[in-house]
């Protein structure tokens, strides 16, 4: 074990290993010249550079040795963990959670706030410096620092190293990300193209996406991030300028996070067979790749590019204000932040069409376009009462949506059984506050009142809420619709005609089946009978949630909760 104040530590779920405190490191894996080739290392040579992180089990091996050893070992949540089992660790994207025990691959035992449970390797990533609030507290008169404490000197220093280890930590995973990249590419895609006898065209560009599209890219900034790079001062490196220079490039992960889902089912299909099971191994160690399974392989750049705002915020941490690339390294995070929390959005946006397409197939007597040619979202649902020209009342269930509010009508024996009875295009009307009292207009007397009128003034739709706080939900519901609507132009947020049409088959398809409702509480994850490791712990469990790739610790917008709301109208319920 080497002296805790000899070598500073740090690790990734992407790149586990010990940097010395000169800053050196294992070299490129892959750099990439002024053509863009690449000068390759042999795979002993990366194997070798990088041990911990190419050997199965390196990564659980190392961070035990150093518990044992008494450090604390941190690890910062990734994504939010939501779990219903006491047995589990909640969390959230963003909170640390100490990390006690590790052996195990999948599930690690560690503590977050009061709590001790498992939770998933694969939602968090150790945090890069770990010991720097140990090293921080640590010193002592007795240590040649003098009573006073650690000196300004020693300060500087230790903050330089800090940047160091993260400077350190961006530019090897880059590399071994590159070689994955191409694993994929060299391994996997271009042995798959040889045997079109298993794979059809359609097929390999749903599994693989743009991937070689992004390698290419990915090949561009490394090049940049070598030329910034101070080997013999790391911490003076200025890499701030390389996102800001290719923020725009990083957009095509977009088209390739939004693949996935359908790349993960397709592989699974394909996997029942052993054929596929074994010729996907083949290519595995034909191409020398680690003991990844290639489901493994095409998730990393969705884990990449969700990485990225935290390494930059974690750089920032490190970059003093009199340093030259405070304010790049600045503008570069909250670029990344935002390109990450853009591709979040599409991603909730996808799997929203799923379930606004499921409603649709609900509806008895669906009229006219589909819900999911011009929306995309829910916004707001709740029953109003609609007041007629004729001053007659009818009691229906709205849906708002980006662009349009769906009108329902209950069954009237069975209450979850919902019939169309319209829709008002919201594009073309304006909302309009009524106060109590008599209306003109319809000569009634009404109470918690709006309406939504016609921009040419033609028409009008007049509506009465049952409580004055079920109306200010609906003209807050009603203003929030006109400014997403509005966010989704500047955003370029747009759903495939391919990915709409896609919903809706799958839909139609799940509504011939049995009965199915689309909510309530998903069951908890089942455990296996296994010893615990420690007399104080539970039972491992077996699987690994769904998980959360794509959510931040700051979203842009609250998740809805009206979804709940569907699952009351849903006619398929018992």
């Amino acid at each position: 074990m080497v002296a805790r104040g000899e070598m500073a530590r740090f690790w990734s779920l992407e790149s586990l290993h010990l940097v010395s405190s000169d800053g050196s490191g294992p070299e490129s894996a892959a750099l990439v010249d002024d053509n863009g080739s690449e000068e390759d290392y042999s795979y002993e040579d990366l194997r070798q550079a990088n041990s911990r992180f190419l050997q199965p089990g390196g990564e659980q091996l190392a961070i035990n040795e150093l518990i044992s050893d008494g450090s604390v070992v941190c690890a910062e949540a990734l994504w939010d963990h939501v779990t219903m089992d006491d047995q589990e660790l909640g969390f959230k994207a963003g909170d640390v959670i100490q990390v006690l025990e590790a052996s195990n691959k999948d599930w690690w035992w560690g503590r977050n706030e009061d709590k001790e449970a498992w939770f998933p390797a694969s939602f968090v990533r150790l945090r890069v410096n770990q010991e720097e609030l140990v090293e921080h507290s640590s010193s002592s008169p007795g240590e040649g620092q003098g009573e006073a404490g650690t000196t300004p000197h020693k300060l500087v220093e230790s903050k330089q190293q800090m940047r160091t280890n993260v400077i350190q930590e961006i530019m090897n995973t880059e590399r071994v990300y590159i070689k994955h990249l191409k694993d994929i590419c060299e391994g996997y895609i271009r042995q798959c193209r040889k045997h079109t006898g298993m794979f059809t065209v359609a097929q390999l560009t749903t599994i693989f996406g743009n991937i070689e599209d992004i390698y290419k890219f990915q090949r561009k900034f490394l090049k940049d991030l070598e030329k910034q790079y101070n080997k013999e001062e790391p911490h003076l490196s200025e890499i701030g300028c390389c996102f800001l220079q290719h923020q725009e490039g990083f957009a095509i992960y977009s088209e390739y996070c939004n693949n996935h889902p359908g790349a993960c089912a397709e592989l699974a299909g394909l996997m029942k067979q052993g054929r596929y099971r074994h010729f996907f191994e083949a290519c595995r160690l034909l191409q020398q790749m680690i003991d990844i399974a290639i489901d493994g392989f095409l998730l990393t750049p969705v884990q990449k590019i969700c990485k990225y705002p935290l390494q930059l915020a974690e750089l920032l941490k490190y970059t003093t204000q009199e340093h030259g690339d405070y304010s790049n390294i600045k503008a570069a995070y909250e670029a990344m932040k935002n390109v990450a929390c853009l591709i979040n959005e599409r991603k909730r946006r996808l799997e929203s069409i799923d379930k606004i397409a499921r409603w649709q197939v609900s509806i008895v007597g669906w009229e006219g376009q589909d819900i999911l040619d011009r929306s995309s979202e829910l916004i707001h649902s709740g029953e109003l009462t609609r007041i007629t020209r004729q001053g007659k009342s009818q009691q229906r269930t709205f849906f708002l949506f980006d662009h349009q509010l769906v009108a329902c009508k209950k069954d009237l024996l069975r209450r979850d059984v919902l019939y169309y009875r319209g829709r008002i295009d919201m594009d073309h009307v304006e909302l309009a506050d009524l106060d109590d009292g008599r209306d003109p207009s319809c000569s009634l007397t009404l109470k918690n009142a709006f309406k939504l009128v016609s921009s040419a003034g033609d028409e009008m739709h007049l509506f009465c809420a049952k409580k004055p706080e079920d109306k200010v939900r609906w003209l807050q519901a009603c203003r929030d619709e006109r400014r997403r609507v509005q966010e989704d132009r500047e955003m370029g947020m747009e759903i495939s005609e391919n990915q709409k049409k896609l919903a809706m088959l799958n839909a139609q398809k799940a509504g011939h089946g049995k009965s199915k409702g689309y909510g309530g509480c998903p069951t908890t994850p089942p455990h296996q009978n296994l010893h615990p490791l420690q007399q104080r712990h539970v039972t491992v469990p077996t699987s690994l949630p769904q998980q959360q790739v794509f959510a931040l610790a700051e979203p842009k917008r609250k998740p809805s909760l009206f979804w709940h709301t569907f699952n009351k109208f849903t006619p398929f319920k018992k």
